[in-house]
């Protein structure tokens, strides 16, 4: 019955059933959705939501699947991609961009313009609604610097715009998640700069990230947040476990903050594996390492 209610919200648009989630993550893993849909606009995301909670069905907003580790058994429910709000525009220093922008893309598209201060973003392997959702960072950069507002959508459909300081950013977290707003949009204030020293900087860091991290293998960055104190990788490594693999995922030899897919693992390996990672540290150190990486469905 509600199938047919899908398809009315998305006039038209994308709906796939049993779609395989290992083709919308990094990890490269995870089975099939229940129902994948793509909505083209931000009234047919308000709508099909309207409708998912309406009707108690579960949802997972994906941006780019780069933080997510979805189980071998799939998704009971519908994945809402946010592929399609990937909008643009800027004028002067302030960038407006839709949630389901790719960083790389929005880089380039400051760089062009003349603008400094996301550069430190280029590399990140998401989308800007969830680089708000998590106030993404690297290099000394961070989300919280340059970020001045975004627009969300409440549990209740409701459309609201919230100051960087409603936004409640702080290390990897916002109020975002706890209070089950999605993003619609989100607003930069950068700096006017020379385009050509924006891409040698952008340049640099890819170089760096190329050298430190494990980039040739399916992963979701970082699996740990840094504990306070201390760098998971560092804790990791010092317990002996940078090569330790189960099944087709390991620890990376280059970077033991990252757990890598890199014999055809399945999202079970990489779950079990950082189960035993975190209670060795555990163990070792007594420092319980939180995973950065979300976990969607069922693991044994």
């Amino acid at each position: 019955m509600w199938e047919e209610q899908l398809k009315e919200c998305l006039a038209g648009g994308i709906l796939r059933r049993q779609e395989p989630m290992k083709r919308h993550t990094t990890f490269q893993v995870g089975g099939p959705a229940d129902y994948y849909a793509v909505p083209g606009t931000e009234e047919q995301l308000r709508r099909l939501t309207d409708l998912l909670r309406k009707e108690k069905i579960p949802y997972y907003i994906l941006g780019n699947g780069s933080n997510l580790l979805v189980s071998d058994q799939g998704y009971r429910g519908v994945i809402v991609s946010t592929e399609e709000l990937a909008g643009c525009e800027i004028r002067g220093t302030k960038v407006l961009a839709g949630a389901g922008i790719r960083m790389n893309r929005l880089a380039g598209e400051i760089c062009r313009a003349g603008l400094t201060g996301f550069e430190f973003a280029a590399g990140i392997p998401g989308t800007l609604g969830g680089a708000v959702v998590m106030n993404a960072g690297a290099y000394g950069g961070e989300m919280a610097q340059i970020l001045t507002k975004a627009r969300v959508m409440t549990p209740e459909g409701e459309t609201r715009e919230l100051s960087r300081e409603e936004l409640g950013l702080s290390y990897r977290t916002s109020c975002i998640a706890d209070r089950g707003y999605l993003v619609l949009s989100a607003e930069l204030d950068l700096s006017v700069g020379e385009p050509a020293e924006i891409r040698a900087r952008m340049e640099e860091l890819a170089r760096r990230r190329k050298e430190k991290q494990p980039l040739e293998y399916p992963s979701a960055g970082s699996t740990f947040k840094r504990p306070e104190g201390h760098f998971a990788g560092k804790l990791i490594m010092d317990c002996g476990l940078a090569g330790f693999r189960v099944g087709g995922a390991c620890v990376s030899e280059k970077h033991c903050g990252f757990v890598v897919n890199d014999k055809n693992g399945t999202a079970e390996d990489v779950y079990r594996l950082c189960l035993e990672v975190q209670k060795r540290v555990r163990k070792a150190y007594g420092v319980n390492l939180t995973m950065e990486v979300k976990i969607l469905g069922d693991f044994c």
